[in-house]
């Protein structure tokens, strides 16, 4: 069922879905207090936490697809990362307590404001409409972090209202196939 473990390739970043191979790559960025501060979530405490993390994930064997890697296809100087990086993930979720398809992204503090999370995020709903043919995709967002919320309204997202998150209040975006 996981046959979407590769993912849209965009001119800076390939999308795949992480291995334990990426367990330390993925323990950076999940256990840095800036990536995870708007979560909910806490951060991870090891790299053995992050391997098991990434290998009982079951999103690409129950769904087909899920959040996948980020690694860059070239080298970035300015950050000092180097081609084949991971340096976040993005991708669709499908949320069972909605029964909607939700993208998210994550990304190191060392590429933000790079424009990262927005061609990895357009590339995902491409995919979502195009591939699997979705018909909407959702995202979740805490009201404080704004820089996702540019994120979202820049791939052409609505704010329609809100919903409960794990216990917190988010704003909820959609986009609907056009």
């Amino acid at each position: 069922m996981d046959q979407y473990r590769t993912g849209p390739t965009t001119p800076r970043l390939i999308h795949r879905a992480m291995t334990g191979a990426d367990a330390e790559s993925f323990f950076v960025l999940n256990s840095t207090p800036e990536v995870m501060r708007y979560t909910g979530e806490p951060p991870l405490e090891s790299v053995e936490q992050a391997r098991d993390a990434i290998e009982q994930h079951p999103d690409f064997r129950t769904n087909g697809f899920g959040r996948w890697g980020c690694f860059l296809r070239k080298d970035d100087p300015a950050s000092g990362a180097r081609a084949g990086d991971l340096i976040g993930f993005c991708g669709l979720k499908h949320l069972d307590d909605l029964n909607e398809v939700d993208v998210g992204f994550r990304f190191l503090p060392a590429h933000w404001r790079k424009g990262y999370a927005t061609e990895a995020a357009r590339a995902s709903l491409a995919f979502g409409f195009e591939t699997l043919g979705l018909g909407r995709i959702i995202a979740l967002v805490l009201p404080e972090n704004g820089a996702s919320v540019r994120v979202l309204e820049k791939i052409g997202m609505s704010l329609v209202g809100r919903e409960d998150c794990d216990g917190l209040d988010a704003l909820r975006y959609e986009i609907t196939r056009g």
